[in-house]
């Protein structure tokens, strides 16, 4: 009878570690409390299908889709250190999502989270930011149309790890 009660006991104190583990981690990664039910990841359960928009001509995987009391918010998971305010590419990157979201779900996402190594932002899904995104994917088309196109950007790093700095004739740093 004792050892019953003993291996209950252990169990308990098991399951309550674990309960803190789990609920440490999930705050570590920056998801919002709700029912995770996507994940962009082989690790949580075989990856699944991109979303596409034929309407916008878009597709995309969020890094994790949570469905919450507010709705259905996509999380995008940057292993680099939290600028200052959100890059701009990152932003698009997230409202994009939301759109895949919206079109697919017919919801609006109230939100998204880009979720840095060292900081949380969570970014509402504004009708400024949805102009924004509709904007640059315009832009985008355009460009691709051109015979040729001028970079735009003024970050050496970056630049350095293209596919076409060796045949880039804007490369910079050379």
């Amino acid at each position: 009878m004792f050892w019953l009660l003993a291996l209950s006991l252990l169990l308990l104190i098991f399951g309550g570690l674990a309960l803190a583990r789990s609920t440490r981690l999930r705050q570590e990664s920056g998801l919002p409390a709700g029912r995770l039910i996507y994940a962009d990841s082989a690790d949580w359960r075989p990856v699944q299908q991109p979303f596409y928009s034929k309407t916008y001509q878009l597709i995309g995987k969020p890094d994790y889709l949570v469905e919450t009391a507010a709705g259905v918010v996509p999380v995008e998971v940057k292993s680099s250190a939290a600028p200052k305010i959100p890059y701009l590419g990152h932003l698009l990157q997230l409202a994009a999502y939301c759109l895949l979201i919206e079109e697919t779900t017919g919801q609006s996402p109230p939100h998204g989270l880009l979720k840095y190594a060292n900081a949380l932002y969570e970014v509402d899904f504004s009708p400024e930011l949805r102009r924004e995104l509709l904007e640059t994917m315009a832009h985008l088309r355009q460009a691709r149309l051109a015979k040729s196109v001028a970079r735009s950007h003024q970050q050496p790093g970056k630049c350095a790890a293209c596919g076409f700095y060796d045949r880039c004739e804007e490369a910079l740093g050379r």
